[in-house]
This record gives structure tokens, C-alpha cells and sequence, in this order.
């Protein structure tokens, strides 16, 4: 027998930006009530079953002449990247839907970026919840009118003044704008949207003030009834396809897991086959548990209640043997007798299919499940950061010994990033980078790498003439001979003591055997300042003149050796040695060839 499951909704978003107060306020719209249809908790989730969607929308459906066939909204109730990128299942996100929560007064952060691109390569479809409208400039929850009553967040807006309707408005286009330059996307207010497969739509909330919570349920039913629909049809019969969310100890019943139910009935006694790190875990179902009614379910003292059966989609507490290699972000599929082996290989499948590229040299990544593994590397990709080996799991010697192979031929592929892992192994050279939020995770490596190509530059180039160009100032020759003392300033590079000079046509100009900054000897200046330097066996006025310009004197396999190491140069170092090798070809055309 088919039906039509609830969509799976995640919610993701900056910190602080109200992930929490969001799933609070939907929790909370009728979760005290006794009558049929209240909110109920799921493990992991809040189911809003569509009973109350209809009450709590009331004549914004009728307005759309909208009638809703899907069985409610099931919100998955752990905000965060992590939670997303680990509920996977074949072919993609286990989320059906998303809201992203943005600030409104604060706009696009790092977390907001992340959470999108992260929604973008799983193909997710969202909304953006445009967050904290209470924090306008001189917003009235009551409106101009005094009256707030069952008003839409639509007419709370306008019956504002009218700089807290301009304010709203700027920031709504600044929300707009930051879609469109930072993914090319079209985006807009969501009753002003012409095509919701087009564009994604903001929805102005107050979730604080349980303000446009209906909006919300709204337009996450709609677009769910009408583009995803084909998505949740699944066989209330067939196999329990699921996918963990947490696994953790729990006193009387050992090791359990968090699941997320999103396809068949899982009974007490079936057996199931679980991805593993190595191989699948074949194990049985020992028994099941929901909480209990209005419970927190973060709270370690919730109190579950034992259940013969769960159907998708919800979330729901399993107990099992044999539990001590599985993690989170894993699949779980049910099988009847003489299909454990396709039921193995349909897992095994799953596990494989995670969306790692690899390439012959690059860093190594961990990461504490497949999906947080999968988005790690996707952001990664975005930032041309090359991955040579990805799995999940640990960081282990052979990890290690990796990342270390690679070390002759390019340090700063020699690291190991572990995202929600902890580190235990160590080496001296291989940089171990941990943490459990991907944006730190890469602006660790990032610095890390920018401070180590400072060292590799200064090892590699430790030795080389530096290249400089400068021009001797007008009026500046303050001693024409024995030795030759001019004002000069740096146009390009970095000038050192015992530098050998030659002019622009590419003839000798003797040496640098001083250098003074403000009357005070330095043996090296950089591009931008003004510096006296003394030049012996040369005169000032007939050798060289004001206006001239000088560059450093590099030899043919100095220069070869830059090229060797063209990697580590700025741009301006590079524009800089091809000047001067154009004017040392001028009296030798195979120079440093």
C-alpha cells in the first residue's frame, strides 16, 4: 500500500540568527493543546500534522484556494550544518525542503553562505526566513493601530510608519542583492514571487514574537504539494529506510541511535543492515521508543515511551546489539529473510555514493559522517582546495602516514582537516586541523597555509638577489663620487645592502654598499619608501642621473631559480624579474634560458 509521507524540513542558518527560536515558535504553535492534531515530538523531530497547519493558516489557504493532501510538515529538530549535511539517503539530502534563517538587521554571515552553497550541492530546495523584524526601527508589534490581533505579517509590516516600512524594505533588497551577487540567484518577498521554481522566496518572520508562522507553514506546504509531491509518495509496507541522526549511551538500554524515518514501517524484531566504517552491520531491531508527550527531547531526563512500530515519516529511538562501529549519517534498511545480501550491497551503495572527488595530490579530509563529509569537500572544491584521500571516521596513523608521503613534493598538501573529529595522532609534518564548523575548519587551513608559504618562500629564495626597481628623486644626489650617496625611493620589490645595480639599458651600475632610512643604516627596505643609498666607483651625473631607474642585478640561474619556485611569488615579483630579464635579453637573447 503507498501513501504520502510528511516533507522533511531542516532548518539551517547563521549562529544566533534564530535556528532555535524559529523551531521553538512552530513547536510551539499548538503544542500545549489536547485536542486531535496537536504537535507531537518525534526523536530528532516535531511533527505538525496538517490539522494544524490548516487552523493555524485559517484564510491565507483559502486565499490560494489551496487544499492540502500532504499529511503535515516533520521538522527536523537539530539546527545546524552538522545535522543537515549528515541526514543523507540514496541520491542526495534526506531533507525534502529547507529554511534558511537570516538575520535581517545582519544580513548574509559566514554560516549563511555555508548553509546555502551546503543546500545547493545537495539540490535542496528552500525558503529564506528573514528573522527579527521586531528589531526595526521603531517596529510596533501592535502596529500603528494598536491592534496586532490575527494579522498577517503582511499587514503587521504595513501598518508600520513609514521609516520602519523603508527600513524593512532596504533591508529585504540587501538580502536580495546578497542571493544574486554571491550565487546568481532570483529571489523575492514571497507573495511578489511570479515563479516559485525561479525564485526563492523570503518570508519576513518574527519568531521570537510568533510572527509569520503561518506564512511559513503556508508556503512550505504549497511548494511541497505542488513540486515535490512525486517525492513522498512510499510504501507504508515496504522496507524501513532510515537514516541516523545521533548515536549515544543510554542508561538500562547501552548504545542506541537517533533515526530519522523516512520510508516504510520498522517493527520491533526486524532485522536490519546498518553502513558501517568497514562493512555493513547486520543486526535486529531490540526495541523502539518515542518520547513522551511534551517532553524536551534534548533533555537528558526525557522519558520515552516503548512502541511496537513506527512509520515513515518521523523520528524514532532504536535499540540494538552490536551498535559499537556505527555512526552518525548512516543508513538503515530493513530486509525479510533472503534478502540480507541485497539489503548489504543497497547500503554499501549508499555509503559509496557520497559526492568526494579526489585528484592524484591534495590534502586529506575526515569527517564524523558521510554527508558532513561529502559538504566539507564541496566547499573545499569551491575554494580550489584539492583533496587526494576522504573518509569518515577517526584520524588514524595510516591517516597520517598519507598526508606525510607527500611532503617532499608539496608541504602544504601535508594536512589532514577533521571536521567534527578529534584529533589524537600527531606528526611533525603534517598539520592536523580540527573543529566543528566547516567555515573555521578552512579559515584554519587557510592561515595556516598563507603563514607556511612565508616560511617555504624565505627557505627557498633564502640566498637569491632579491629583485627591485627604483628611481633616483629629483634633486636627490647629495654626493656624486667615492662613493656616488643619492636619494632613491622603491618602486617595486625589496632592495638589500651588497645588491649589484644595473640602469634600464641594461648596462652595470655598480653596487648598494649603504642603505639609510631616516639617517639610520637598515640592511633592507621594501617597495613605497624614500631611502638614501651610497654607490661606490660610479659618479652621480655621469653614470647615472636624477630620474633614473635602477633595478637589482640578477644573475641567470637566480632567475631560473625564481622560475623554479614562480609558486611562491607575488604577481609583482613575477612582472617585476620578467622586466628585468627583458632587459638583460636585449644584450643576450638566450639569458637565463
Amino acid at each position: 500500500m503507498t501513501s504520502i509521507r510528511s516533507p522533511i524540513v531542516s532548518v539551517l542558518g547563521h549562529v544566533d540568527h534564530g535556528k532555535s527560536s524559529l523551531l521553538d515558535a512552530i513547536r510551539d504553535t499548538n503544542i500545549l493543546s489536547t485536542e486531535a492534531g496537536a504537535i507531537t515530538q518525534a526523536i530528532g523531530a516535531s511533527i505538525v500534522p496538517v490539522e494544524v497547519i490548516r487552523k493555524k493558516c485559517g484564510n491565507l489557504l483559502e486565499q490560494l484556494k489551496l487544499q492540502l493532501t500532504i499529511p503535515g510538515l516533520l521538522f527536523i529538530d537539530t539546527p545546524g550544518h552538522a545535522a543537515f549535511s549528515s541526514l543523507r539517503k540514496r541520491g542526495g539530502s534526506l531533507a525534502d525542503i529547507a529554511i534558511v534563517v537570516i538575520d535581517i538587521n545582519e544580513g548574509f554571515k559566514p554560516q549563511t553562505i555555508e548553509a546555502i552553497e551546503i543546500l545547493r550541492a545537495s539540490k535542496t530546495p528552500f525558503i529564506i526566513a528573514a528573522n527579527k523584524i521586531d528589531n526595526l526601527a521603531s517596529f510596533r508589534l501592535e502596529g500603528m493601530s494598536g491592534q496586532s490581533g490575527s494579522k498577517s505579517i503582511l499587514g503587521l509590516l504595513q501598518d508600520q510608519e513609514a521609516r520602519t516600512i523603508q527600513d524593512f524594505e532596504t533591508k529585504l533588497y540587501n538580502v536580495v542583492g546578497k542571493l544574486h551577487e554571491n550565487f546568481n540567484l532570483v529571489s523575492e518577498r514571497f507573495d511578489r514571487v511570479q515563479d516559485f521554481t525561479k525564485e526563492v522566496a523570503i518570508i519576513p518572520i518574527t519568531a521570537l514574537k510568533r510572527k509569520g508562522l503561518a506564512e511559513i507553514l503556508m508556503v512550505l506546504s504549497a511548494l511541497a504539494q505542488k513540486f515535490l509531491e512525486n517525492n513522498l509518495h512510499f510504501s507504508v509496507d515496504g522496507p524501513a529506510k532510515a537514516t541516523i541522526l545521533e548515536v549515544k549511551e543510554e542508561q538500562g538500554l547501552g548504545k542506541t541511535m537517533d533515526v530519522i524515518l523516512y520510508n516504510g514501517t520498522l517493527r520491533v524484531n526486524d532485522p536490519i543492515v546498518i553502513g558501517g566504517l568497514d562493512k555493513p552491520i547486520v543486526t535486529r531491531v531490540r526495541a523502539l521508543f518515542e518520547p513522551a508527550p511534551l517532553s524536551e527531547m534534548r533533555d537528558k531526563k526525557s522519558q520515552y515511551t516503548s512502541v511496537k512500530q513506527a512509520v515513515a515519516a518521523t523520528g524514532v529511538k532504536i535499540s540494538c546489539p552490536d551498535l559499537d562501529k556505527v555512526l552518525s549519517g548512516m543508513p538503515i534498511l530493513s530486509f525479510v529473510k533472503g534478502e540480507e545480501e541485497a539489503a548489504k550491497e543497497h547500503v554499501q551503495a549508499t555509503i559509496e555514493e557520497a559526492n568526494v572527488q579526489t585528484e592524484k595530490e591534495g590534502i586529506v579530509i575526515k569527517a564524523d559522517n558521510i554527508g558532513s563529509l561529502e559538504a566539507l569537500s564541496v566547499l573545499l572544491r569551491e575554494q580550489n582546495i584539492p583533496i587526494r584521500k576522504a573518509s569518515v571516521g577517526p584520524i588514524s596513523k595510516k591517516d597520517v602516514a598519507d598526508a606525510e608521503s607527500g611532503y617532499g613534493q608539496e608541504p602544504l598538501h601535508s594536512v589532514i582537516l577533521g571536521f567534527n573529529i578529534k584529533q589524537e595522532p600527531s606528526s611533525k609534518k603534517v598539520k592536523i586541523i580540527t573543529s566543528g564548523i566547516i567555515y573555521d575548519l578552512i579559515d584554519q587551513y587557510d592561515a595556516w597555509k598563507k603563514e607556511e608559504e612565508q616560511k617555504l618562500i624565505a627557505e627557498k629564495l633564502q640566498g637569491l638577489t632579491k629583485p627591485a626597481k627604483m628611481e633616483i628623486l629629483q634633486n636627490c644626489i647629495f654626493r656624486q663620487s667615492n662613493p656616488c650617496v643619492a636619494g632613491v625611493e622603491i618602486l617595486q620589490g625589496t632592495l638589500t645592502t651588497n645588491t649589484s645595480l644595473i640602469k634600464a639599458s641594461g648596462d652595470k651600475a655598480s653596487y648598494v654598499k649603504e642603505i639609510q632610512l631616516n639617517k639610520k643604516n637598515v640592511t633592507t627596505i621594501d617597495k613605497g619608501e624614500q631611502v638614501a643609498i651610497s654607490i661606490p666607483n660610479i659618479t652621480g651625473g655621469r653614470q647615472v642621473h636624477e630620474g633614473d631607474i635602477l633595478y637589482t642585478d640578477i644573475s641567470p640561474i637566480e632567475y631560473r631559480e625564481f622560475k623554479k619556485y614562480s609558486n611562491l611569488l607575488s604577481p609583482e615579483e613575477k612582472e617585476l624579474l620578467k622586466e628585468i630579464a627583458e632587459i638583460k635579453r636585449k644584450q643576450d637573447p638566450i639569458w637565463g634560458k
